[in-house]
């Protein structure tokens, strides 16, 4: 790795919004893809963790590319 692909990916780290918008992106497929399968998600509310049933995941309405992407 050179000194300019370093710097770069310092920038990204000390930014941080290019890795938000990745982590939200692929937790958004991975709950897409749970609904899909018909498989729950857990989620911690409340203090605990819960199950939520595939039939009660919400899918944003601008999700409908992620089942287009590579994996």
């Amino acid at each position: 790795m050179n000194a300019t692909n370093e710097q770069r990916i310092g920038e990204i780290f000390s930014e941080g919004i290019s890795i938000d918008r990745a982590l939200n992106r692929a937790v958004q497929k991975a709950v897409w893809k749970h609904k899909v399968l018909g498989n729950p998600v857990a989620a911690w509310r409340d203090g605990k963790v819960v199950w939520i049933p595939p039939e009660e995941i919400s899918i944003p309405e601008d999700s409908s590319s992620l089942n287009s992407q590579q994996k």
